[in-house]
């Protein structure tokens, strides 16, 4: 194992009508005028962004509205943001919503406490000082945001989609309420459990360090969150598993899962960046697209660890050769995708991309990385290539 810090300091509150909460917390971190961010649709219709107003009227909070996040949250809402908080004096920031509407808060955040393009961030040619605190309702159990230090933005001009990850934009409160996730459409429910387990099988396929304890906590989140979906699948407002995805989403991604290892593979989160800056796929859809190709090409550098997923999570029978038992697990794990409706290539996800985009998008990945990257095994761009063509 290797040493480690692990640092999550966000208040949680989780359960039923805790959204009521919501302007007692925002006091509490020393908020006086907030930025709503939000997206749209299901947070409007459901009723929930005029609860949270009526709730701060009623407590005295001023407040200026941003709606418009959308699914791989785009860097010209930022910008916008960032001009009406200044505007605005807005001193806290409060997203309502899933990934998109924090991911887009956080990189606001990071663009009114520091000079500069905040794209320079993202972009990897500058360290955030500092951010405006922010606060979360969440409405989509799926990327974790709502615990992490990591935000995604994509920029239109030229479709780049980069993340970027530091302890300043990890949220004061998260306020969980299961209940507000029993409006999503099944898809998004698959795509967000698909997200969550990803999250923590990128920081578990790892050839750096491993303890006990952590990898009994992963492969507990995993088997609960795949059990969990499938009762999802056949009975959406079910809370106790609406409740488990919840909380399984924030604990995958604010670092418990990886302690004492060397901080995770990634690389299949770095290759659906550039899918999904290509082609706006869902982000756990794109995911499950190239896993199984990911798999594939590196399970024999890390076969210890395949076989371990394998027997422990997908509960594959401890028959045959390891590399077999591997094999098995990852065909388990492609099974499990296609029962929650969820793709295991790029054509089941609808993208028919040509040899030329599966170049570019290898190249831009090759260069977001630095060149090269991976724990289970370091791919380069010849690899990259490889990985997205066997994705077809």
């Amino acid at each position: 194992m290797f040493d480690f810090k692990y640092f999550a300091p966000t208040k949680v509150l989780f359960g039923k009508n805790t959204e009521s909460k919501v302007a007692e917390l925002i006091k509490e971190f020393g908020g006086t005028k907030v930025l709503i961010h939000y997206g749209g649709g299901s947070v409007v219709r459901s009723g929930l962004l005029k609860r949270v107003k009526d709730t701060l009227d009623s407590a005295g909070i001023s407040y200026v509205e941003l709606g418009g996040a959308v699914p791989n949250p785009h860097l010209s809402l930022v910008y916008e943001g960032i001009e009406l908080c200044k505007k605005e004096n807005v001193d806290f920031l409060l997203a309502i919503g899933g990934g998109s509407a924090i991911d887009s808060a956080k990189a606001i955040g990071y663009g009114l406490a520091n000079e500069g393009d905040v794209w320079d961030y993202y972009d990897y040619k500058r360290k955030v000082t500092g951010s405006v605190p922010l606060g979360v309702i969440l409405t989509i159990a799926a990327t974790g945001s709502e615990m992490s230090d990591s935000s995604v933005i994509t920029k239109e001009e030229g479709l780049v989609k980069r993340g970027y990850s530091s302890d300043f934009g990890r949220p004061k409160f998260a306020i969980l309420n299961p209940e507000l996730t029993m409006t999503l459409p099944d898809y998004q429910t698959a795509c967000g459990c698909t997200d969550i387990m990803m999250h923590t099988m990128e920081r578990y396929f790892t050839n750096g360090g491993n303890m006990e304890i952590t990898d009994a906590l992963a492969e507990g989140l995993l088997r609960t969150v795949k059990k969990n979906a499938i009762i999802l699948r056949d009975d959406p407002k079910n809370y106790d598993a609406r409740a488990e995805v919840m909380w399984a989403g924030s604990l995958s991604h604010n670092g418990l899962t990886g302690c004492g290892n060397d901080g995770g593979d990634w690389m299949t989160h770095k290759l659906e960046h550039e899918l999904g800056g290509l082609y706006d796929v869902a982000h756990g859809a794109g995911l499950a697209a190239i896993w199984g190709s990911w798999a594939r090409y590196v399970y024999k550098n890390c076969l210890h660890r395949f076989k371990r997923f394998a027997l422990n999570v997908m509960d594959v029978e401890n028959t045959g050769s390891d590399e077999d038992i591997a094999l098995r697990g990852i065909e388990a794990m492609e099974d499990f995708y296609r029962s929650i409706g969820m793709p295991t290539n790029l054509r089941e996800l609808g993208v028919n991309a040509t040899d030329e985009d599966l170049v570019l998008m290898a190249h831009k990945c090759a260069v977001g990385v630095g060149g090269e990257m991976g724990s289970a095994k370091v791919l380069n761009e010849e690899a990259m290539l490889e990985i997205f063509r066997a994705s077809m």
